[in-house]
């Protein structure tokens, strides 16, 4: 049998991109993450990853940690 946890995830209103929904929604499933993880996981480039970290964590959606970065 497969466990299933129910969250309720609210994406913040600014994402326009799908890309910065994906990177999004893959920090609040994986918890925390580093750019290289997420890379792995969404199978895109780190020159599109980046840009869409760095701008999710100006406008305070996600924040730096010591290993990675965290919703």
């Amino acid at each position: 049998m497969i466990s299933t946890n129910e969250q309720q995830v609210a994406i913040p209103d600014g994402l326009a991109s799908s890309q910065a929904k994906l990177v999004y929604l893959s920090l609040f499933v994986m918890e925390k993450a580093t750019v290289s993880e997420i890379q792995q996981l969404l199978e895109l480039p780190k020159l599109t990853i980046l840009p869409i970290i760095r701008s999710l964590a100006a406008n305070d959606h996600i924040k730096r940690t010591e290993d990675g970065y965290a919703i």
